[in-house]
């Protein structure tokens, strides 16, 4: 299954390197005389030596982090593509006019052909730059999405839960990150911040060099009930213990396979965590809810939504998970919805309710498209609440 992986991302950035030249070089085609044969070998060979480059070193991994500049120039060419697919639905339409009100709106005696074709670089260079900004904005520029839930448990007054996941604190996002989050649930007057796994971006060096942790604890002591995290894949690649002392020392209540209950104005609410499935020992969560009350309200942070259809089954009222960013760059966000029966969103399934984060971080390079940055703000409401 690795190895058919690996096959397929090399065979996707060849695909790509296809496309970027080709995009490339009608791009650079009013400068490229017909004599230039060799200018227009040069970009195809330009492209794939960058590519294949870049490919080596992030498998070799001879640099730290060279994942992220093969991440970096497959999104570049990916806004290639996607530029070269809107300037030619924009040259369509402009000839669909032409052949419609030629004689209304288009001289025949001149010739427009030198025009378009420099008009749809310029429409090119502006949306492949407008494509960059975009991403960037959404990546680091969190929205709040609201959601009001009541179930069916004793719970007279609403808690306002905060759900940040996939953080990925590390160089590229970590104190004023931490920083925006403190004042939007300030200002969202959040009960408790709960984080679904992800939290750090593979390791504590960051976290540790950029000494995230004093602006971690204020967030945690500015909190009626605090955080509560469990953790996701890449805080179980090689680094669990350091990335668990970090957290804890913070202030940060980590649920790894376990329970635990807090009481709001008088009644009790259970909180359920699980290791991400990358630790293949870890408790199912029957045996976990073995360990509550199910007659009180039960809330579980799992990080992949993969065992939803089976939770939906047992007396969860509400789970939060992330993992997925919802694709993070477009058209991800369709292969997420299609291979996951919740990808994204919010949904009543089976007994309970079920939220999908896109997370409060990213993964890799800072862009979103298809995707944005977000914390959902859940109010949680139960019998008994006027």
């Amino acid at each position: 299954m690795r190895y058919a992986f690996i096959i397929t991302i090399i065979a996707l950035l060849q695909l790509f390197s296809v496309g970027a030249a080709l995009s490339l070089q009608w791009w650079l085609q009013p400068w490229l005389t017909s004599q230039s044969a060799s200018a227009t070998t040069a970009v195809w060979v330009v492209v794939f030596i960058i590519t294949n480059l870049l490919l080596l070193l992030s498998v070799s991994k001879l640099f730290a982090n060279s994942y992220r500049w093969i991440s970096g120039w497959m999104l570049i060419m990916h806004f290639m593509m996607l530029t070269a697919l809107s300037t030619s639905l924009l040259y369509g339409g402009y000839w669909v006019l032409s052949a419609l009100f030629d004689n209304i709106i288009f001289s025949s005696t001149i010739d427009h052909s030198e025009m378009v074709a420099i008009g749809l670089r310029i429409f090119a260079l502006v949306f492949f730059i407008g494509l960059f900004v975009y991403a960037l904005y959404s990546a680091y520029m969190p929205v709040v999405r609201e959601l009001s839930i009541q179930i069916s448990k004793p719970l007279t007054h609403p808690l306002r839960i905060a759900v940040a996941s996939d953080l990925h604190l590390g160089r590229l996002f970590g104190n004023q990150a931490i920083e925006r989050l403190h004042t939007m649930l300030s200002k969202h007057q959040a009960d408790i911040l709960l984080m679904p796994g992800d939290i750090m971006d593979d390791n504590t060096q960051a976290f540790n060099d950029y000494h995230m942790a004093d602006n971690l604890a204020k967030l945690v002591s500015s909190l009626p009930y605090g955080i509560y995290a469990t953790l996701g894949n890449h805080d179980l690649y090689g680094h669990e213990q350091p990335i668990s002392d970090s957290l804890r020392a913070a202030g940060v209540q980590l649920l790894n396979d376990e329970v635990t209950s807090l009481t709001h104005k008088g009644e009790p609410i259970w909180l359920i965590g699980r290791f991400d499935n990358h630790k293949h020992q870890r408790v199912a969560t029957t045996e976990l809810l073995a360990q509550v009350n199910i007659s009180e309200p039960v809330i579980l942070l799992d990080h992949r939504p993969s065992d939803i259809i089976e939770h939906s089954q047992l007396p969860i009222d509400l789970q939060v998970s992330g993992h997925t960013h919802n694709g993070q760059i477009f058209p991800a966000n369709f292969i997420v919805s299609a291979i996951n029966r919740l990808g994204y969103g919010h949904e009543v399934i089976g007994n309970g309710h079920f939220v999908v984060s896109s997370g409060y971080g990213f993964w890799g390079i800072p862009f979103r498209l298809g995707s944005r940055s977000e914390v959902w703000l859940i109010t949680l409401t139960g019998i008994g609440n006027q």
